[in-house]
């Protein structure tokens, strides 16, 4: 039961190397970490009993090896009878009872250990090249032999400092980011070696496991080296955990040294060797037992099954949440359109613009599902720039603040024509006011431009849906169209707009009950002139009637003055002025007042100069107040109307219209082939969901079995 666990787990790492795909589940492995020189090749060799590893200088293992031992009496793959080719010849490197598999060679059976070397180099070549640089693409070698373990083990490139040769510069980064990438998972078991001739603090493995297992309760040492040791010392205060104390202790071992292995020496002779110094050693006779190759590949293997039990449900539930994942993602990229039946096509488009445009609809009218308390989205957008910019862009319009007083004299002057005016006139009232209502124009259009890129934004928005990336031609394509329908509506809602304010502006109801009427602002300027302790030009302010329109019998009554005191006032404003336009004009006073000087030509360009009169003053002010009045009324309807008038031509339109507009525009026999290409991302991604299906599918039932 126990050695299934282990063939459980190998099964499972084979079903997503077989696949090809990245294995989305934190396997159960033993991942052995050292330095270059610490000797992990010897130990895995003396774990398996075989000469099989590449040696030399430099970086040896330049790509992990996944090396999977299976006790041959456990498995149930007996070895068929060997080919032609891999007829076992004398050589002592051969065995009938034993042999390696390659994942990348299936079904090819390898009875000469030379030869599983020379294919661990070939294939190393292959994916590195010749050169010195590293890959973190695995070699998957499995062993089977009735003399190991049930073990699963991955050899990962030595630890090295100093870049020699043709090395890359970072190849030190390099090699500890692999090695990081497989101990940082919870579920990998650190097998740190280590040279008991070195002193434990400066061990690379040990440095690097401490940083992924601080606790030191995943990580197994291995002292090798130990027969080199000077004479006289050992390694009995690391065995007891005084040095660096790990949760699942220190195994010593004696390898064969470089001479050994140069003379040949088998791994048997090594293993009888290592069995004789450890029992005839001082220090290490009473703990012979926990010594040696043997014992480590007994306590790796004890360790890496109670290890896979209680990991194996937690294993199952990821296996099913990602088979969940990948299988949800494959039903959004939908099934590829292989058939090319209209039909099936057109229905899709149909069901897109279907889709596209009830999402529209949703997100104006803020229904949608998903909904965010992030940031306004869509309809609220929208609301934000009638109630919020374009409402306080028409407030903040000043009917005045390009108006002096001297250009409502001249108007006001200019309004009177030939005779001078009497009361005060309307027209220039008129004049001022329609110019200041044109105004509001620009701010109106700008509300219709920001409208317009709200809806090219929520156009935007809908076009990063999945079933879009899968259609690239069909995403752009319903980009031009709906783009070009909101230009088209925008035609229209200008139109209806610029009328609106067209509308104001070619009548001035000044029958409005909201108006302030004609002899209010008199009342007002009157008020503020007395505050100004100046004689008041206009006394009577008993005035008739209850209409809030400024006619011309109401101008008249509220400028009646007594007629003596306004002779009199204008008598003496004659004297003073020397006319009645005598502040019109400006400049040096003619000392001679002879006809023929006050008969000069008037000039070419006639200007409001000088100070106003008490009477212009009042004029003016009354005017002034007037279109204050007036212009509030106007600012109020237009920051209803436009809205309005945008939401009818433009929104509303693009809401009830769009759905037609896309179908004469999309669905169409002719075009859909062309607009149902699939983007390769989307085709590169279907494969890749359904390659990891499959291999999750394989290892559901792998686990499913145990």
């Amino acid at each position: 039961m126990d050695s299934q666990l282990i063939k459980t787990v190998n099964k499972l790492q084979d079903a997503f190397a077989t696949v090809g795909v990245h294995n989305p589940v934190d396997l159960p492995q033993i991942a052995v970490i050292g330095s270059q020189s610490s000797g992990k090749s010897s130990v895995l060799e003396n774990i398996v009993g075989r000469d099989f590893l590449p040696r030399g200088t430099g970086i040896v293992t330049r790509r992990p090896l996944i090396l999977q031992l299976i006790n041959r009496a456990a498995s149930s793959n007996t070895p068929t009878s060997p080919k032609n080719d891999q007829v076992p010849s004398s050589d002592a490197q051969e065995n009938q009872d034993e042999w390696g598999e390659f994942l990348h060679l299936p079904g090819q059976k390898f009875y000469n250990f030379n030869k599983i070397r020379e294919e661990i180099v070939k294939d190393t070549e292959l994916k590195t090249g010749k050169n010195v640089g590293i890959s973190p693409q695995p070699i998957n070698l499995r062993i089977f032999s009735p003399n190991v373990l049930t073990l699963t083990l991955i050899d990962l490139p030595g630890l090295t400092k100093v870049p020699v040769g043709d090395q890359p510069k970072d190849i030190e980064k390099q090699i500890r980011d692999m090695i990081l990438k497989y101990v940082t998972k919870p579920n990998a078991i650190i097998l740190a070696v280590t040279a008991a001739n070195t002193d434990l603090a400066n061990s690379d493995g040990l440095k690097l496991a401490r940083e992924v297992d601080p606790e030191g309760l995943r990580t197994i040492g291995v002292l090798t080296k130990v027969d080199l040791m000077d004479q006289g010392t050992d390694v009995i205060d690391i065995l007891a955990g005084r040095v660096i104390p790990l949760r699942l202790g220190y195994v010593p071992v004696v390898n064969r040294g470089q001479r050994d292995i140069d003379n040949k020496k088998s791994i048997s002779k090594a293993l009888s060797a290592e069995r004789e110094y450890f029992e005839n050693h001082a220090s290490y006779r009473s703990k012979a037992q926990y010594c040696g190759t043997p014992f480590l590949a007994r306590k790796l293997n004890m360790i890496l099954m109670h290890h896979i039990r209680n990991t194996l449900p937690e294993i199952k539930a990821k296996i099913q949440a990602a088979l969940t994942k990948y299988q949800q993602e494959l039903l959004q990229l939908g099934d590829p359109l292989s058939d090319g039946s209209n039909s099936g096509q057109a229905n899709l488009v149909l069901n897109i613009i279907t889709e596209f445009c009830t999402e529209f609809r949703t997100i104006i009218d803020g229904n949608s599902n998903d909904l965010t308390s992030f940031e306004l989205s869509g309809g609220a957008r929208i609301s934000f720039v009638f109630h919020e910019l374009y409402s306080n862009g028409v407030k903040s319009v000043d009917p005045l603040e390009q108006i002096k007083d001297v250009d409502i004299r001249t108007i006001l002057y200019n309004s009177s024509g030939s005779s001078p005016a009497l009361f005060v006139a309307t027209t220039a009232f008129e004049v001022i006011i329609k110019q200041q209502i044109k105004r509001l124009e620009e701010p109106s259009v700008k509300c219709i431009n920001m409208v317009y890129d709200e809806l090219v934004r929520i156009l935007s928005q809908l076009l990063n849906k999945q079933f879009f990336k899968r259609f690239p031609a069909l995403k752009e394509r319903f980009y031009q169209v709906v783009l070009s329908f909101f230009k088209k509506a925008l035609t229209p809602t200008s139109k209806l707009v610029t009328d609106l304010v067209a509308m104001e502006a070619c009548y001035i109801n000044t029958a409005h009950p909201d108006f302030l009427s004609g002899h209010q602002a008199i009342a007002i300027v009157n008020e503020q002139l007395q505050a100004k302790n100046q004689p008041a030009q206009i006394t009577d302010k008993q005035h008739n009637g209850t209409t809030n329109g400024v006619s011309r019998q109401q101008q008249l009554a509220a400028l009646q003055t007594n007629t003596h005191s306004s002779a009199s006032s204008f008598d003496s404003n004659s004297d003073q002025n020397g006319s009645f336009f005598g502040s019109f004009f400006s400049g040096p006073k003619k000392t001679k007042k002879t006809a023929g000087a006050l008969m000069e030509a008037p000039p070419a360009t006639l200007k409001a100069m000088g100070a106003l009169s008490e009477r212009e003053f009042m004029e003016t002010e009354v005017i002034k107040l007037l279109i204050q009045s007036y212009y509030n009324i106007v600012k109020r309807t237009m920051i209803d109307m436009v809205p309005k008038a945008i939401m009818l031509n433009l929104v509303s339109h693009a809401k009830e219209e769009l759905q037609r507009e896309l179908l004469s525009e999309l669905y169409k026999a002719e075009v859909l082939d062309d607009l149902l290409q699939e983007s390769e991302f989307t085709q590169q991604r279907r494969k890749e969901c359904k390659k990891m299906i499959e291999a999750l599918q394989k290892a559901d039932e792998i686990v499913g079995s145990v």
